[in-house]
């Protein structure tokens, strides 16, 4: 009795133990058939090294100065008649802007006037008394003291004519005063004095502030270290200039620098360069701050790669490049130059190789990649808002 019940629990024993050690062989067979294949391929994105000219660009921040600025004064004292501009108008060399009352001015002229003609009539007498004295002396009927008073009252009015002569181009020019106009071509800015009101030749104010917009000036700076490199360049030619919004969002213009300041600034090492922008647009506006971008030079036929190519490790940058087998390996490069874009390789790379972009963090040296080639951007490289090199 006790064997009959032994004997079906032992079997039962026996196949439970034997589909245990089943399960446990197909489990181990299924684990090792990928590992003896190799880890999976990782997906990366991939880009052919380039050969193309690059840019080089230094960098600094700058304001936008008007080409010419002039505040205009009045030169005369009197009541402003006449405002002839209106605020933001363009106006030229020459334009009427205000009108003071002249009344005052055109009577100083025409008195001038008539005391130079009151004298030049007293001349004109004084001169044929002179003559007939002259005429008179060799037959002694008028005595020497006659004639050389006479002279000397003919000199005398003759010089009073020439002060007449000078008070009257005084009175003219005071009186052209009056008639306030445009020394420059610009556009007028906010109206400081309006008309009605009695204005004078010492009102600090002034009438209105002119500003040439067109070209326009921008004032920015580099260091000190780049002014072996930036007067080389510029022995070569002009050197272009571009000018940037501060986000580096967007081209406000393209101009040609001008000079480089005389001096450096002992206090922060770097010196000034001004450029000059025709500013056709009116994107450059005075007092504005603007990202200005010096070409100094341009790399024919370089080897460049994205910025995302380049990696930093202990021993320095580096790229993973993808070998025809389709494994990676890691290759030390040197970077000449770099910007929001693209990067210059000095030495590592070669044009025509093959570089991984995106997907680096998961590579090991002779992995496996499974490779999506990026088509390359046909754009030139342009510098982002990164200090000066």
């Amino acid at each position: 009795m006790r064997i009959r019940v032994i004997l079906p629990l032992l079997a039962i024993g026996i196949a439970i133990a034997f589909g245990v050690w089943q399960a446990d062989t197909s489990f181990a067979q299924q684990g090792a058939g990928p590992a003896a294949d190799g880890p999976p391929a990782v997906p990366v994105t991939a880009e052919i090294v380039r050969r193309q000219d690059y840019p080089i660009f230094k960098l600094g921040l700058g304001s936008v100065q008007a080409f010419n600025t002039v505040t205009i004064h009045v030169r005369v004292d009197g009541a402003l008649d006449k405002v002839a501009f209106t605020e933001g108008q363009d106006v030229k060399v020459g334009d009427l802007l205000a009108q003071i009352d002249p009344r005052p001015f055109q009577a100083t002229l025409d008195l001038a006037l008539a005391n130079k003609a009151r004298d030049e009539a007293q001349l004109s007498n004084a001169e044929r008394d002179l003559d007939r004295y002259i005429s008179l002396a060799p037959q002694n009927f008028t005595s020497k003291q006659t004639l050389d008073t006479q002279r000397a009252l003919v000199a005398q009015l003759t010089a009073q004519v020439k002060a007449d002569q000078a008070s009257i181009d005084s009175a003219k020019v005071q009186l052209s005063y009056t008639t306030v106009t445009s020394p420059l071509t610009g556009r007028t800015g906010i109206r400081l004095v309006d008309q009605g009101n009695i204005v004078h030749a010492a009102d600090p104010g002034g009438l209105v502030v002119i500003t040439q917009l067109h070209p326009i000036s921008v004032i920015f700076t580099l260091s000190e270290t780049l002014l072996p490199q930036i007067s080389r360049a510029m022995a070569a030619g002009p050197l272009k200039v571009e000018a940037w919004s501060q986000d580096d969002s967007i081209k406000l213009d393209e101009g040609v620098v001008a000079l480089i300041d005389n001096q450096i600034d002992p206090t922060t090492g770097t010196m000034k360069l001004k450029a000059t922008f025709p500013n056709q647009a009116e994107a450059l506006w005075p007092g504005q701050f603007v990202n200005a971008r010096l070409l100094v030079e341009t790399r024919r036929d370089a080897v460049t790669v994205p910025v995302q190519t380049v990696q930093r490790g202990p021993n320095g940058p580096f790229a993973w490049v993808i070998n025809p087998d389709q494994t990676v390996a890691m290759r030390p490069i040197k970077i000449g130059d770099a910007n929001g874009e693209t990067a210059l390789i000095e030495s590592g790379l070669e044009g025509g190789e093959t570089v991984v972009v995106d997907g680096q963090y998961r590579l090991v040296v002779g992995g496996k990649v499974a490779v999506t080639m990026r088509k390359p951007k046909q754009t030139a490289a342009l510098p982002d808002a990164g200090p000066a090199r």
